[in-house]
């Protein structure tokens, strides 16, 4: 007779152990007909990253190139999101040929930008000041937002947006060459409020230096483009008071 069939649920047990065993044979067999490139391998892409990744790596995606890097906002700062620093490598012919074609376009003396970058930065691109101010022409943060700079690091940009203001403060103030370059220095806020040159002895100084690199002999200025309107003397009062004056 027999032995009576044992049940689980509604199937039977056997038919169950028989669909257990097939589907385990196949499932066997699916995972040993994957190719070789199938497993784990690590590959580096053209960024730098290291992939982990279980098949082939698409050469077309691996050296195709990486996003342009985005500027960034920190602490009302700009910065630049990359490796390459373009400044790091721009020698001083580099820069003075940068100068000439920034000058050239928005039709201000080169000398003159000349005279901004050898005060403000000494001709080095890669600048900053304690009060964040950056590049050949010292750019703080509102003034690259101002004329549009991404990367005031970036050479190119930081001279083409210094001229510009630059030119902006000359057409302002009339050809003053006191006036724009007291607010390159202090903004157009403190020349207009002082309703001259402001008394602040940085100020001062900067106007004196850059008229001195300005006008001195052999800075191929261009005759006749600005006249020195005044001088501006600093003396030591016999009580020790510093005072500057532009008799």
């Amino acid at each position: 007779m027999p032995s009576p069939r044992r049940k689980f649920g509604d199937l039977n047990f056997m038919n169950l152990r028989t669909i257990l065993v097939f589907a385990t044979a196949i499932g066997g067999a699916l995972v040993t007909s994957q190719p070789a490139h199938a497993q784990i391998a690590s590959v580096t892409a053209s960024d730098g990253r290291r992939l982990f990744v279980n098949a082939e790596p698409s050469a077309a995606k691996l050296s195709a190139k990486p996003p342009a890097p985005k500027a960034i906002y920190l602490q009302g700062e700009i910065s630049f999101m990359g490796k390459d620093r373009p400044a790091m490598s721009l020698d001083r012919d580099g820069a003075d040929k940068l100068v000439r074609e920034a000058a050239e376009r928005h039709k201000v003396d080169p000398a003159l930008v000349r005279a901004v970058i050898e005060t403000e930065s000494n001709w080095n691109p890669a600048a900053r000041s304690r009060k964040g101010a950056v590049g050949l022409m010292q750019l703080i943060p509102s003034t690259a937002q101002r004329f549009g700079v991404n990367d005031a690091y970036n050479p190119r940009q930081n001279v083409e947006a210094g001229v510009r203001y630059l030119k902006t403060l000359l057409q302002r103030y009339n050809g003053n060459l006191d006036l724009a370059l007291a607010a390159y220095n202090a903004g157009e806020g403190a020349v207009d409020r002082a309703g001259g040159v402001p008394a602040y002895r940085e100020t001062q100084n900067y106007v004196q230096r850059v008229q001195d690199a300005y006008f001195r002999p052999g800075s191929g200025r261009m005759e006749d483009a600005y006249s020195r309107a005044s001088q501006i003397h600093r003396e030591v009062e016999a009580d020790g008071r510093v005072v500057f004056t532009n008799e």
